[in-house]
């Protein structure tokens, strides 16, 4: 009953029940709408069942094309792994690897980490990039990237992930700073009237909020964590820093953390992020599992 089933008319099916319709599906796969329409129709006729319900002003699954949907999908879900799979296969060994390192991400380390595998693959060329904010995203889902190295939405289904280390971002200011007492009571609109220091944004098109900003203060934009650190050791501006970048300065005094009740800092975690939804060739796949084995041990060394 079901030979000469074809795939077309499974991907025309699961289209109109994930797009919601078949003008919305054909538009999908860049279809017509009667090419669509008749993909489904044929395909209820060969298998003998009324897949969906016509009768409303929108198209709903029956309960025999509810069960058979959730086969269909499976299906095409594999289907997809396996085509990625021979996309793998047919790679051979990479020239080159894309890497981006996040502004957070503690380098010294990430490049150790690069470096003992592409000590071991001299025939693959890294290519490594250090972008800000948005820009690690952005560079990976744009297909400018392979591999991040910085903190993500884990709940994104196109990511995996390897978590590396979680960072603390503390609100600091230089001694002498503030007009005022320094306390856990301080607020952001106390902190209106004073100049702060932010990381600019390297995405181009990626639109994120703007992190620990204070609506309506003057702000001082850089292009990197050490030069923003500098500019609040020399007591030009205060902003928000990783405790693994200052925590000398704040045990000896250099900074002072102004972090309470109001002004919270944050955590983020440090990860190894790829896209799930594309296919890898055989040396990512290498140092995609090179970084999983040494995750457990990957370290901070605070800075001096």
């Amino acid at each position: 009953m079901i030979e000469g089933l074809t795939l077309y008319q499974l991907q025309c099916f699961d289209a109109v029940v994930s797009e919601g319709g078949f003008q919305p599906a054909a538009e999908k796969l860049l279809r017509t709408q009667p090419t669509v329409f008749a993909a489904v129709k044929n395909l209820e006729g060969q298998l003998g069942l009324t897949l969906l319900d016509r009768s409303g002003y929108r198209v709903a699954l029956t309960d025999a094309g509810r069960s058979f949907h959730d086969h269909v999908r499976v299906f095409l879900q594999e289907l997809r792994g396996l085509k990625n799979h021979a996309e793998q296969l047919a790679m051979g060994e990479e020239r080159e690897l894309r890497v981006v390192i996040g502004d957070l991400s503690p380098v010294r380390e990430v490049l150790a980490l690069l470096r003992s595998f592409f000590d071991g693959h001299p025939a693959t060329q890294l290519h490594l990039h250090v972008e800000a904010i948005a820009g690690p995203w952005e560079r990976l889902f744009d297909g400018e990237a392979d591999l991040i190295i910085h903190h993500i939405d884990k709940a994104d289904p196109r990511l995996e992930y390897i978590d590396l280390c979680p960072v603390r971002l503390i609100p600091v200011v230089a001694p002498g700073f503030l007009r005022m007492p320094i306390s856990e009571e301080i607020t952001p609109e106390q902190m209106r009237g004073y100049v702060q220091c932010v990381i600019r944004d390297t995405a181009r098109h990626i639109v994120r909020p703007n992190y620990y900003i204070i609506e309506g203060a003057q702000t001082w934009s850089v292009g990197d964590q050490l030069m923003k650190k500098e500019i609040i050791l020399q007591g030009a501006a205060w902003g928000h820093l990783h405790d693994f970048l200052i925590e000398s300065d704040l045990r000896d005094g250099r900074l002072l953390s102004i972090g309470g009740r109001h002004l919270q800092g944050g955590r983020v975690e440090i990860t190894a992020a790829r896209r799930r939804d594309l296919p890898h060739g055989p040396i990512a796949n290498l140092l995609w599992q090179h970084i999983r084995d040494r995750a457990p041990n990957f370290k901070i060394s605070t800075a001096d």
